[in-house]
């Protein structure tokens, strides 16, 4: 008679995973805060809104690494990638307004090595601290077959709350508001598969190309509690053209010079070893520019000048002007 086959014997090893969630228990909890009554390890994990919200909206964001991965992969370094998942979706949320509450990480594999899945869960947790939102869950999967070895796929997930009568949603910019620009460190997590065709051309960058996106969740909610802020973009796959017009109401248009920041020395070398178009940069990169927000006139110099005393890089990068199409950003 055959031998018995175990699960182990179709590639998942369910020790393995037990022991990598019990890996990760001490870097999650880390990242608790006073509303969760329950974190890793349960079905589902639990989470009080806030009391001192009057009236509030929960403002939800999912998101991955996409082809960035891939470049992890091949330098064998894993502890920058999850910096980047939280970044992408707890960015996503706090142009709404939002704080971000909680997140859950779903990590992917064809074989768990749990030596590379707890390097990632633990800029997972990283990034959590810096967002101020707990980590509380998630999912491993192990699916032979599924991935080349030695590869995995992440996305993540994460709840905001905001006040629903201080939900930013750029209805309230007007022609003659000023942009502020907060500066990216890097490609962010956008772009990485014209990334990686240029470094077939240039395979050895002077940059740090795994440089993880930065998240501005901190410093933003605290400007917002001290400046009206009337739009706020997250400029991610689009760059400034894409992603700037989503927060502009009918019949205005952004009017951004292109000048007014220095282009960051990782972009200047992409365009040059791609021979890539200006237009293309825009389209497809952040081009130094991670955040923008649109503010009255009146209040972008005191609203710079906390940014900036909070650590960010802030540059006046262009106004609000009327327009008669649909809304649109405009590089000069």
């Amino acid at each position: 008679m055959p031998k018995g086959l175990s699960y182990r014997d179709a590639g998942v090893d369910i020790d393995e995973g037990d022991a990598l969630v019990e890996a990760i228990k001490p870097f999650a909890r880390r990242t608790l805060r006073p509303e969760v009554l329950a974190g890793i390890g349960g079905f589902g994990a639990l989470c009080r809104i806030p009391q001192r919200y009057r009236n509030p909206v929960l403002v939800s964001s999912t998101d991955g690494v996409g082809t960035k991965l891939k470049l992890a992969f091949e330098l064998g370094r894993h502890d920058t990638v999850g910096i980047d998942l939280v970044a992408m979706s707890v960015n996503d949320v706090l142009v709404q307004g939002a704080e971000p509450l909680f997140f859950l990480d779903y990590f992917a594999c064809g074989k768990l090595e749990r030596r590379v899945a707890a390097e990632v869960v633990k800029g997972i947790a990283r990034g959590c601290e810096m967002a101020g939102c707990a980590l509380i869950g998630g999912e491993t999967a192990e699916m032979p077959g599924m991935y080349p070895e030695g590869e995995y796929d992440l996305a993540g997930f994460c709840v905001g709350v905001v006040e629903e009568e201080r939900i930013i949603d750029g209805r309230a910019i007007a022609e003659g508001d000023a942009i502020l620009g907060l500066a990216s460190s890097g490609p962010h997590s956008n772009g990485y598969s014209l990334v990686r065709k240029i470094l077939q051309r240039d395979p050895r960058p002077p940059f740090d190309l795994l440089e993880p996106t930065r998240i501005y969740v901190k410093p933003v909610l605290e400007l917002l509690r001290n400046v009206p802020v009337k739009g706020l973009a997250h400029i991610t796959g689009g760059g400034i053209t894409g992603n700037v017009p989503r927060v502009l109401p009918a019949g205005t248009k952004a009017v951004i010079d292109k000048a007014a920041w220095p282009r960051p020395p990782v972009f200047q070398w992409l365009q040059q070893a791609g021979n890539v178009a200006e237009d293309e940069m825009f389209r497809v990169f952040n081009c130094g520019i991670g955040l923008v927000l649109v503010l009255a006139a009146p209040d972008a110099g005191r609203a710079a000048s906390e940014l900036r005393a909070a650590g960010e890089k802030v540059h006046e990068i262009g106004t609000i002007e009327k327009a008669s199409g649909e809304p649109e950003a405009i590089l000069v």
